[in-house]
């Protein structure tokens, strides 16, 4: 995994009376235990993955409170666990990343908010959304008020966090709706302290199972028990649902002296909004503001009647909603109007950004265009102008100096990431026969749509990149390339992709990358890892699966033989054999393997005993200057540096301290016919009397030859 949690879960084992102190996603974890949770399933994802790592570490805790945990295939698998929540009082939690995973899931979850729940269901999405996401840009707020899923989105602060965890159990029994916990990636990731519980061993466990079924078909989703189903949504769990967050306080209120202005935001933009209030004097550094704060810890349903109450009176209020549509915005504007309050002017996408990530700068900047248009009386604007002109006065001035915007830094692969040279082999065809289509898909290797390489047409979805390639491949002039992860291979590719490649009889190529791992997400598991833990099934294979749906033509390629991966990928493109090709790209993912191996060698490496490590590197009096190797690499080990031969002018290449010896470099060099200044060395560390007599050989040999 991408780190492990062993000592963190100890923190899980707190009981009543005793403080918690960690981040947001161990908070969530302790929270689901001490609400008597049955089983947890999900499917890793940023910013939410730590939560089934989370679990997976704590497995004896697990255990002994009878609790069921799944590592899920797929997100549409971790909602269709839910299921077991329709018919028994079961309370269950999955977790995923949205929007992309609850997209996946929408089949499961329609089906699931139709029939109603009996037990607690919880879906902890997180909302990998602005500038730290690596998705399309869209909100879960459109899929709640779609499904009538109730839709929390606590404030940044653990103890309000593991509050609506709980609130969120109850609010499901109580509505017989599935509940959606909202969490931002900062606040999965950050700390505080909160007073815990004890877990509770639940009700219904794996030592205290359902002895028999219960049928009841007006839980079917069928006509005509659907029709009653949509109606009982409105008519009965919409208004339970209002009547729970309202009687239970979920929403929070902070007051202020300023009371001709009001503040109505999400309750995941809090921090940012008390944040900019603070930078422009207007709250204190303990959180106490100037401006009322209505904050919005449940964002659907809405309560119109908190709404109306809080803005009543008010002159100006601010919404602050990230995203874009702003159905927040659009619905106190109709609750306002329903009530017949014509009073309060309502701000928001006017001094805001109309869709994008709302930082700390950018709240700031639409807090004090709030306030000046607002123009409360007894507030010095100048001074509030003054503070903001003084915060921003750095920024303003190191882009004056920097002459332009900073350039943007995109992801790359990791040094010596095997999915590198699998992209080195395809420009090297593209440079001997031109260009080709290729339909990429979700994963690390996504990075090959950026330089050096720029390799990849078509994104679509998560094991989608064969599906997608469907109509390409039989209307283009030449055969087309799909790129595949493993774990998108285990996820969705092969059913929508190779199962359908096999029965449309389509002629396409697949690059399976074989990296033992879904690596993006921080190398989790998946069912042809070479390591699975102990409660995990082995001996699942690609090459199995593949033939299992009859494809004929595989092969397998270890990714750092360049000059094997470009033969291969050019025999395939010019077969006579009609049908899917499959090329298993396979070396284990080189972070991994580090993380793996590193221990090992200290371990080694304290005892004295030998060890060696592969180095690469480049003579720079035999590089010329031209750098093809870096565009036909791009390792970010391998670059260049001035010469210490003072005539030449251009930059050498040279291959720095983060090598890993994975020996892309050198290949490329070789399968390219570049220069010949590569070298491969080896590091001896602990040598014994065999390594030193023969450095003393070597260095005696060279040292001849270089007189002569």
């Amino acid at each position: 995994m991408e780190r492990s949690f062993t000592e963190e879960v100890k923190s899980l084992r707190l009981g009543t009376g005793d403080e918690f102190v960690g981040e947001g996603i161990l908070a969530v974890t302790k929270a689901l235990l001490q609400s008597g949770v049955s089983y947890v399933g999900g499917y890793q994802g940023a910013p939410i993955s730590h939560l089934i790592d989370v679990l997976s570490d704590a497995k004896d805790l697990l255990d002994e409170l009878g609790v069921h945990l799944e590592t899920n295939a797929s997100e549409a698998a971790a909602a269709a666990m839910l299921g077991a929540s329709i018919n028994y009082p079961i309370r269950g939690a999955v977790a995923w990343k949205s929007t992309v995973g609850t997209n996946v899931a929408s089949d499961a979850l329609a089906n699931l908010s139709s029939a109603g729940v009996r037990g607690g269901a919880l879906i902890v999405i997180g909302e990998d959304y602005g500038e730290g996401s690596s998705i399309m840009q869209e909100r879960s707020h459109a899929f709640a008020m779609k499904s009538q899923i109730w839709l929390l989105d606590p404030r940044p602060n653990l103890a309000t966090i593991v509050s609506m965890v709980e609130h969120g159990f109850q609010l499901s029994e109580a509505s017989s709706t599935p509940v959606m916990l909202e969490l931002r990636i900062r606040a999965c990731h950050v700390h505080g302290s909160f007073q815990t519980r004890d877990n509770q061993r639940p009700a219904v466990s794996t030592y205290a199972q359902v002895q028999a079924p219960e049928f009841d078909y007006g839980r079917i989703v069928l006509p005509p028990s659907s029709y009653v189903q949509e109606k009982h949504k409105v008519e009965v769990r919409w208004p339970n649902a209002i009547a729970y967050v309202r009687d239970h306080h979920l929403n929070e209120v902070f007051p202020g002296d300023i009371t001709e202005l009001g503040i109505l935001c999400q309750g995941g933009m809090y921090n940012a909004t008390i944040r900019s209030l603070q930078q422009l004097g207007l709250a204190d550094a303990f959180g106490h503001s100037r401006i009322p704060i209505y904050c919005m810890n449940v964002t659907y349903p809405l309560i119109p009647e908190e709404i109306t109450t809080f803005c009543a009176g008010r002159t100006h209020v601010l919404v602050i909603e990230e995203g874009q549509p702003a159905f927040i915005e659009e619905a106190i504007l109709a609750a306002l109007r329903r009530a017949d309050i014509n009073g309060s002017i309502v701000h928001g996408k006017d001094v805001l950004p109309m869709a994008g990530e709302y930082t700390g700068e950018t709240v700031l900047a639409g807090m004090l265009r709030f306030v000046q248009a607002a123009a409360p009386t007894g507030l010095n604007l100048d001074d509030i102008q003054s503070r903001y002109s003084r915060l921003t006065a750095p920024k303003a001035r190191a882009s004056e100096l920097l002459g332009g915007p900073v350039p943007t830094r995109p992801p790359g692969f990791c040094v010596g990431c095997p999915e590198r040279p699998v992209f080195s082999a395809m420009k090297l065809i593209e440079r001997d026969s031109g260009a080709f289509h290729i339909s990429a898909d979700i994963g690390c290797h996504l990075f090959s749509t950026l330089p050096p390489f720029n390799i990849g047409n078509t994104v679509l979805g998560y094991g989608l990149g064969l599906a997608s390639n469907a109509a390409i491949d039989p209307l283009f002039g030449r055969r087309t390339v799909t790129v595949m992860g493993d774990g998108g291979f285990w996820h969705n590719g092969l059913t929508s992709g190779i199962a359908n490649s096999m029965f449309n009889r389509d002629d396409g190529i697949l690059v399976i990358m074989n990296n033992g791992y879904t690596s993006a997400t921080g190398t989790q598991h998946i069912p042809s890892s070479p390591h699975q833990p102990d409660n995990k099934m082995t001996g699942m294979s690609l090459r199995k699966a593949l033939e299992g749906v009859g494809v004929k033509w595989v092969k397998t390629v270890t990714t750092y033989k360049v000059s094997q991966m470009k033969e291969t990928l050019a025999e395939a493109m010019s077969s006579t054999y009609a049908g899917l090709k499959v090329i298993i790209a396979e070396s284990e993912c080189q972070l991994e393997k580090q993380r793996r191996l590193r221990p090992l060698v200290n371990a080694l490496l304290a005892r004295g005993q030998r060890v060696i490590r592969t180095r690469f590197g480049v003579d720079e009096d035999t590089c010329s200057g031209d750098h093809s190797c870096i565009r036909l690499s791009g390792c970010p080990s391998l670059t260049i540096r001035e010469s210490s031969d003072p005539l030449k002018v251009d930059p050498v290449a040279h291959v720095n301290n983060g090598c890993v010896g994975c020996s892309l470099c050198g290949e490329v060099a070789h399968a390219a016919v570049l220069c010949p200044s590569f070298y491969r060395a080896e590091v001896v560390q602990n040598p014994g009397w065999w390594d030193r007599l023969q450095w003393l050989l070597n260095r005696a040999v060279i040292s001849v030859l270089q007189r002569a």
